[in-house]
């Protein structure tokens, strides 16, 4: 009986060993499976040189290849569409003005901004060149077209702001920004809201006016990636990064090719491409104090303007939405 037993107990541990290396490998295997994506969705966009040059050189690719991680781009035509594709979960990364991610941010969007692709002058008030409005006061009453959700509608509003007027005062036409452009073009609308490279474009091919600018009002353009995706994946978020600062030093390094591929791909003239990057300032890819206050002060007026929540705190939402973390690890190491 004893050895009975002493043959059914060996057995019994040689089985629960068994069970235990099985349940180990299987954690094991889990692990691996979610250490890293399948694929990496990012935007692309016309107001982003950085991105275009991303795209055009395959740097995401060679960046990922050993690793087997599929690559995919989709266009952003503005701040709302790039915004739009993350929060359905459409894209992992897109490239958006830093107060139109805090509007959606407001809203209960995961998003973080983990990079600075450039510092752009990327919005004015604009009318054309025999237009009777020279200041944003003329505004009153009249025909504006602005693409909601975006800096340049932004712009508007804080424009209006500082002029003692509202959005009640104008008669908003809600387009996007090629749309706008044209819609300005053909007399439509009396003003808009332009965003590069279309509001270059105007400028240069029908002498359409700049009125009003202010570089100050302008916020930063931002890479943003989903909240889950930055937890899920961080070391890989910071080889994104990586491969845009690797795009960003491009463009530095050659301005004239960078011109010519942002003519390329944008399907416009050599000196329009040329006249949107003199509005970019590629020099600080590190998202921090400059910024945030930046975005605070165009939240207090988005607030004031009633499409933020009265009730919201737009300071914490813009530390909750500022992530430096990553680019700080990626670009200062």
């Amino acid at each position: 009986m004893r050895k009975i037993q002493w043959i059914d107990v060996r057995s019994l541990s040689v089985l629960l060993l068994s069970v235990v290396v099985l349940i180990s490998a299987g954690c094991s295997s889990s692990e691996a499976n979610s250490s890293a994506p399948e694929e990496i969705r990012v935007d692309y966009a016309y107001y982003s040189p950085t991105s275009l040059v991303v795209k055009k050189f395959g740097f995401l690719e060679e960046e990922f290849k050993d690793d087997k991680i599929q690559i995919e781009y989709v266009l952003s035509q503005g701040s709302n569409k790039a915004l739009e594709f993350l929060t359905s979960n459409s894209v992992d990364f897109g490239s958006t003005a830093g107060a139109a991610a805090l509007m959606a941010k407001a809203k209960g969007a995961p998003v973080k901004n983990v990079y600075i692709y450039s510092k752009p002058e990327w919005t004015a008030l604009v009318t054309n060149k025999d237009s009777e409005i020279s200041s944003v006061e003329d505004l009153k009453g009249k025909k504006v077209a602005a693409t909601l959700g975006t800096d340049p509608y932004i712009f508007l509003l804080r424009s209006l702001n500082e002029a003692g007027l509202s959005q009640d005062d104008i008669e908003l036409v809600n387009l996007q920004h090629g749309d706008g452009a044209s819609a300005l073009s053909t007399g439509q609308v009396d003003a808009w809201a332009g965003l590069d490279p279309h509001m270059a474009r105007v400028e240069l091919e029908t002498d359409a006016e700049l009125f009003y600018r202010n570089a100050d009002l302008n916020t930063y353009g931002f890479l943003n990636t989903r909240t889950e995706f930055a937890e899920k994946y961080p070391e890989h978020v910071k080889r994104v990064i990586n491969v845009y600062e690797k795009a960003r030093q491009w463009i530095l390094d050659h301005p004239e090719e960078a011109a010519e591929l942002l003519a390329e791909e944008a399907d416009i003239q050599l000196d329009v491409a040329k006249k949107q990057l003199e509005r970019n300032d590629f020099s600080n890819p590190i998202p921090g104090e400059e910024q945030k206050e930046a975005i605070i002060a165009a939240g207090n007026v988005l607030q004031e303007s009633e499409i933020i929540d009265a009730e919201a705190d737009v300071e914490e939402l813009t530390n909750e939405l500022i992530d430096p973390t990553f680019a700080e690890e990626v670009i200062t190491k």
